[in-house]
């Protein structure tokens, strides 16, 4: 398989798991207010919080996503950058001080956890 490509799925494959935690804890929030029964799943409500739960647990011990580990090596084996590299680089890639995503995912990871005690799923 081309390394591009590949750089591109596990890019695709990324996104897809930033849009489950920020895009979950939305629909958490938003199914709280609206009383969506669906937005207690048990199931869901547990692998929400185990994803962010490793996010956190990866800033605080410095270990870097290995999804982007895996995405960078892919892409430094091609010369061209592809239309999805290219908006998944835009979408994904911040340059900031450690500290500043500490910071975020911990503060993020509180959201999460506070949302599951307060509104917790049902089984």
């Amino acid at each position: 398989m081309n390394e591009q490509l590949l750089a591109d799925l596990v890019g695709i494959l990324h996104a897809l798991f930033v849009l489950f935690v920020v895009g979950g804890q939305a629909v958490i929030i938003l199914g709280w207010l609206r009383k969506w029964a669906w937005t207690r799943n048990f199931i869901f409500r547990c692998l929400h919080l185990a994803a962010i739960g490793l996010v956190v647990l990866e800033t605080w011990i410095g270990i870097p996503c290995p999804l982007t580990v895996f995405e960078a090596q892919m892409r430094r084996t091609g010369t061209d950058v592809t239309f999805i590299g290219y908006w998944l680089d835009r979408l994904l890639y911040y340059q900031a001080p450690e500290w500043i995503f500490v910071t975020v995912y911990s503060l993020f990871g509180i959201l999460v956890l506070l949302s599951f005690i307060l509104y917790p799923p049902k089984r």
